[in-house]
């Protein structure tokens, strides 16, 4: 098994997962922690959420950095980001607000309409030159909207987005950064998949050999030696095993896709699960890390769905983390992709266990 990585509190989280089947008294001390951060959390998600009210823009859109990870930095310019407007109006979902009712609609409602204006007559959801990350979060948005509200004005365009996806599933049976890229990779193939899932959730079809395909690819990417997920299929194009590297944050996504999928069980969720608990990354790891959240956004949904002391224990770590990242002034987030995507994804990983969007349910 991969070699544990962070602080000594991190290897005492390790310790602390080993140890639970033996004491079982362990998952009943992280609910009693969980217990005493809840009313921090609710805080902290209030002045996140606050913050991204205040930062978006008068056509409801959302400023970010669009670009991509190049080595360990994230290049690109400033501009109106459509994938990080539907994360920020989903962390306003998450907190029981719909586009017609609740604390935050007028800024659903705003966010909702830029999201719709983007959305091209071929289906691609794209703003200033946004790639798949940014159209699966936008339709994984969509859908939620749609599944939760029944509007119309949103289903012929959630449709649409959907045709898209299918239509650019590769012959490895995921997806690359364009439509129509002839390779795949795993970050962005689960993107896909649950943005697939969400709108099959809201009665959007979805063929099921699109979806067969996909979990196909997803495992394909299982790593036997760590019990990981790979980047990309270690097949090179001689057809020989490449190394690809395997991280937590793809094996995380890896495994959500198969929750996703109706998969509970098995050697690639349970190697998955024991890949996350030894190499979950510490608060540390945030500072200047494009991964972080991306990462525990996936990590956390897979937690929550194994639940139990598993999800217990990963709870009572995670939100400590996420409680002391947060700018004590400014009630944000940040890392290298900026204020705004860190904050909505840590207010959406906080949120998760209110189950207030469907996609999150048990």
């Amino acid at each position: 098994m991969t070699q544990i990585r962070g602080t000594y509190r991190r290897v005492a989280l390790v310790a602390a997962f080993s140890l639970l089947s033996a004491a079982p008294g362990r998952a009943q001390q992280a609910g009693d922690a969980i217990t005493k951060l809840e009313d921090r959390a609710q805080h902290a998600v209030k002045r996140g959420l606050e913050f991204l009210k205040s930062t978006q823009n008068e056509d409801g859109s959302w400023t970010e950095k669009v670009g991509r990870k190049v080595h360990m930095e994230y290049r690109g310019e400033r501009a109106k980001h459509v994938g990080v407007t539907a994360l920020a109006c989903m962390a306003f979902l998450a907190n029981g607000s719909l586009p017609e009712s609740g604390e935050y609609a007028e800024q659903i409602e705003k966010g909702l309409d830029f999201v719709l204006d983007c959305v091209q007559v071929n289906g691609f959801v794209s703003a200033n030159e946004t790639r798949m990350y940014s159209h699966a979060f936008a339709t994984l948005f969509l859908a939620e909207v749609y599944g939760m509200t029944r509007m119309e004005r949103v289903r012929d365009k959630l449709k649409r987005a959907i045709d898209l996806i299918v239509q650019a599933q590769n012959s490895e049976g995921g997806w690359r950064y364009l439509p129509g890229s002839e390779e795949a990779d795993m970050s962005i193939t689960v993107c896909q998949v649950m943005a697939l899932r969400a709108a099959r959730n809201a009665g959007i079809h979805v063929p099921k050999h699109t979806i067969d395909e996909a979990i196909k690819y997803v495992k394909s990417s299982y790593d036997h030696r760590t019990g990981g997920f790979h980047y990309q299929l270690p097949t090179g194009p001689d057809g020989r095993r490449q190394p690809v590297r395997v991280t937590f944050p793809l094996t995380a996504a890896g495994v959500t896709a198969l929750y996703g999928a109706g998969e509970y069980g098995g050697k690639y969720i349970e190697d998955g699960l024991e890949y996350m608990r030894q190499t979950m990354p510490g608060r540390s790891d945030a500072s200047g890390n494009f991964d972080y959240y991306y990462g525990m956004y996936y990590a956390t949904q897979a937690a929550f769905q194994r639940g139990g002391g598993y999800w217990n224990l990963w709870q009572a770590e995670l939100w400590d983390d996420l409680l002391y990242l947060q700018n004590k002034a400014g009630g944000y987030w940040e890392d290298l992709v900026g204020k705004n995507y860190a904050t909505a994804m840590a207010c959406i990983i906080l949120q998760i266990p209110y189950q207030y969007l469907p996609i999150f349910e048990r």
